[in-house]
């Protein structure tokens, strides 16, 4: 038999994803599953992306600039300046959703071997993104205990060896919602600077705050410019997942164009995808505001009825639209497979992401689940109930 790469054999499985099989074989069975596992949106897209789609002249999709349309850089600016961040078309690069852009990331910044530094837990495909460029993944753990702050800076700071290039960070984080403050960026940045290395900062949640703390962009601190590089994303939030476009920004030149080669391998990003993400970013602002009101609805009924079932703690998240909870049993992999192979509720259940997936270590996470609280308040109340009952179902069986 012909042989299968190391690398391809040894790249992680998605924990979102990964329990699909028993997820399908359930809907096969008339069996409704309440999606919690998945950050996909139930809310509408601007209206004027979805028409753009609908009802565009096109004769054919041609190829595009590698770099993505001027007139989107442009309208990036727009968005990125009413934030604070004051950028040029010539620093952003459009790519194939953020995961394009963590990709092209880090196949600039890193060689085979060598190591980026990410706090635990992290969005799990980072994992699957780093094995693909040969890239080590060190971790610095944060405690559901402290609400997933971020570590002491030392302590990042001793992970730091001749093979490190970059820190890379979510903020607001998937999975647990955590919020950098604006002295943590700084640390960030300082730290990045004083050992000539990169930091990475995903971005793509920025909207969704929860607190009175507004969100501190990784470049808006001019002393890290040369060393910071942002990812971002339309899927979130204007719910255009699908569309894939994200971006990678940065004002490191040389950076920048070394990623620009790697654009020009996969030649453009997607043509009427691009036209619908333009139309969204240059929506009525009312619309994002409100999702954002809408998410925070979501966010505190959710917390409120996970923190009702007996034995179950939550964390609160300060931003994006996930949650760690933490279940009164040992392993939440084998739970969230019982919930779709053995379990419904009125012919009901729920599907989560076991929180094993989005940790470094293999000894941790076991107890915990992510829950996206991207579903109408009616639905997650209702899944809420449903991991009541099947989390009394499970311990007596």
């Amino acid at each position: 038999m012909p042989k299968i790469s190391k690398k391809g054999r040894e790249l992680p499985s998605s924990p979102i994803r990964k329990l699909v099989v028993h997820a399908d074989e359930a809907k096969s069975r008339g069996i409704e599953v309440l999606h919690l596992n998945i950050g996909q949106p139930d809310i509408e897209a601007p209206k004027e992306a979805m028409e753009v789609i609908r009802d565009h002249t096109l004769k054919l999709l041609p190829y595009g600039s590698s770099q993505g349309s001027l007139s989107y850089r442009n309208h990036l600016c727009e968005y990125y300046s009413q934030h604070g961040i004051s950028i040029d078309p010539d620093d952003i690069i459009v790519t194939t959703g953020a995961s394009e852009a963590l990709s092209f990331t880090l196949n600039v910044i890193c060689d085979a071997g060598d190591e980026i530094i990410i706090p635990e837990p992290f969005y799990a495909n980072y994992n699957g993104f780093a094995a693909a460029s040969s890239v080590e993944v060190v971790p610095v753990v944060s405690y559901f205990e402290n609400q997933f702050e971020l570590p002491p800076v030392e302590k990042l700071r001793e992970k730091i060896s001749d093979k490190t290039r970059a820190i890379l960070i979510c903020n607001p984080s998937n999975p647990t919602g955590y919020l950098y403050s604006k002295a943590e960026i700084k640390a960030l940045i300082d730290l990045a600077v004083q050992h000539d290395i990169f930091i990475v900062v995903d971005e793509v949640y920025r909207e969704f705050i929860y607190t009175n703390d507004s969100h501190y962009s990784v470049l808006k601190d001019e002393k890290g410019h040369q060393h910071a590089v942002m990812i971002d994303s339309v899927s979130k939030r204007y719910s255009l997942c699908g569309a894939r476009v994200g971006c990678m920004i940065s004002k490191n030149k040389e950076l920048m164009a070394t990623a620009l080669k790697f654009a020009h391998l996969r030649l453009s990003p997607p043509a009427l995808a691009l036209m619908a993400s333009e139309a969204a970013i240059m929506a009525d602002p009312s619309y994002l505001q409100k999702v954002k009101e809408e998410y925070a609805k979501r966010k505190k009924v959710t917390v409120a009825a996970l923190e009702k079932i007996k034995g179950v703690a939550v964390s609160n998240p300060m931003g994006a639209f996930y949650c760690i909870a933490k279940l009164p049993l040992e392993s939440a992999e084998d739970f969230s497979k019982f919930l779709l192979t053995d379990f419904e509720d009125k012919g009901q259940t729920v599907m989560l992401a076991p929180a094993a997936g989005f940790y470094s270590s293999p000894e941790l996470g076991k107890d915990q689940v992510r829950v996206a609280f991207v579903l109408e308040s009616s639905k997650l109340l209702r899944a809420a109930e449903i991991l009541e009952k099947a989390l009394e179902a499970y311990n007596n069986s």
